[in-house]
C-alpha cells in the first residue's frame, strides 16, 4: 500500500479541520437558539419530532443524493407547521448538512468547477426570489399548493426510479442558468426541490453522474446559506426547536447514510421516498380541505 504524501496528509488535515468547525458551529447554534429562546420554555415535542425528521431526511438525502428538503417539508407540513416556518427552518438547518456534504464531495474530487460556478449565482437569485414570494403571500393560501407540488415531486421521483437512464457526454451549458434559477425558486417556496429538480434534469441531459451530484450538492450549500440568511432576516427564528432538532438529527444520521446505499438499490430507495412524500402530501391536502 503506497504511503501518503505530505500534500495528501495536509489535504486530509484541512478537510478534517473544516468539517470539525462545521460540526462545532452546529452544536453551538443548537445550544444558543435553545438557551436564548424568547419565552424561555423549550417545546420538547417540536424538538423531538424535528430531531426524528432530521434523521430520516438526512438518511434519505445521503442515500440517494437528494430529497432532504422535500422529505423534511412534507413531514413538517403534515404536522401542521406553516410553509414559511418549515422552509425557513429547513434552509437554516441545511447550511450545516449541505456544508458537510459539499466538503465530502470536494475531498473526493467530485466537483466540476464550470458546472459548479454556473449553478451558484442563478441558484442564489432564484432562492432570494422564492423567499420574497413566500414571505409576501399568506401561508394558508400557499400550503395546499405546496403540498400538491410535493405530491407531484414524489411521483416524479418514482418515475425517475423506474425510467431507464442512459448517460451521454454532450452538455448544453446554456440551459444550466434557467434550470438553476427555477431550482432556487422552487426550493425556497417548497422547502425543498433543488436536488430533485436540478440533479435529475442534468442527469437526464447527459451530465456525468458523479460530477453532477457532487457539483449540485456543493452549490446547494451557497444557495441554502443565502436563502436561510434571508429567512432569518425577514422571518426571524420563530421555532428554534425545529431548527435545532433538524440540525442535530442530520448530524447524527449523516455517517450512517452511506451504509444504507450499500445495502439497498438506489431505485428501490427512490421508490420508497417518492411514495412516502406523495402519500403524506395527499394526506396534508385532504386535511387542508377537511376531508381527512
Amino acid at each position: 500500500m503506497p504511503k501518503k504524501t505530505n500534500h495528501q496528509k495536509n489535504y486530509n488535515t484541512t478537510f478534517q479541520n473544516i468539517l470539525t468547525l462545521f460540526l462545532t458551529s452546529a452544536v453551538a447554534i443548537i445550544c444558543t437558539v435553545l438557551y436564548f429562546k424568547v419565552d424561555g420554555d423549550v417545546n420538547i415535542k417540536n424538538l423531538t419530532n424535528s430531531f426524528l425528521i432530521g434523521i430520516i431526511a438526512q438518511l434519505i438525502d445521503g442515500a440517494i443524493g437528494m430529497a432532504y428538503g422535500l422529505t423534511a417539508t412534507t413531514f413538517l407540513l403534515s404536522q401542521g407547521v406553516s410553509p414559511i416556518v418549515a422552509s425557513s427552518s429547513i434552509h437554516i438547518a441545511e447550511v450545516f448538512t449541505t456544508g458537510a456534504s459539499g466538503l465530502s464531495h470536494w475531498r473526493l474530487n467530485n466537483i466540476d468547477k464550470k458546472l459548479f460556478l454556473n449553478l451558484i449565482f442563478p441558484g442564489i437569485i432564484g432562492g432570494l426570489v422564492g423567499v420574497f414570494i413566500l414571505t409576501n403571500i399568506d401561508g394558508k393560501i400557499l400550503k395546499p399548493w405546496i403540498s400538491i407540488y410535493l405530491a407531484l415531486m414524489g411521483i416524479f421521483i418514482i418515475f425517475k426510479a423506474l425510467k431507464k437512464r442512459v448517460f451521454i457526454n454532450k452538455i448544453n451549458a446554456k440551459k444550466i442558468t434557467p434550470l438553476a434559477l427555477a431550482g432556487g425558486i422552487i426550493d425556497a417556496i417548497g422547502g425543498g426541490g433543488w436536488g430533485p429538480v436540478v440533479t435529475t434534469t442534468l442527469l437526464s441531459r447527459g451530465h456525468e453522474p458523479k460530477k453532477t451530484i457532487g457539483s449540485v450538492n456543493s452549490a446547494e450549500f451557497f444557495i441554502t446559506t443565502s436563502t436561510g440568511f434571508s429567512f432569518a432576516i425577514f422571518v426571524g427564528i420563530n421555532e428554534p426547536e425545529i431548527i435545532a432538532g433538524l440540525i442535530l438529527g442530520g448530524i447524527i444520521s449523516a455517517p450512517f447514510a452511506a451504509k444504507i446505499t450499500t445495502r439497498l438499490p438506489t431505485s428501490l430507495l427512490m421508490i420508497i421516498v417518492g411514495t412516502v412524500i406523495a402519500s403524506l402530501s395527499v394526506i396534508t391536502i385532504l386535511k387542508n380541505f377537511g376531508l381527512f
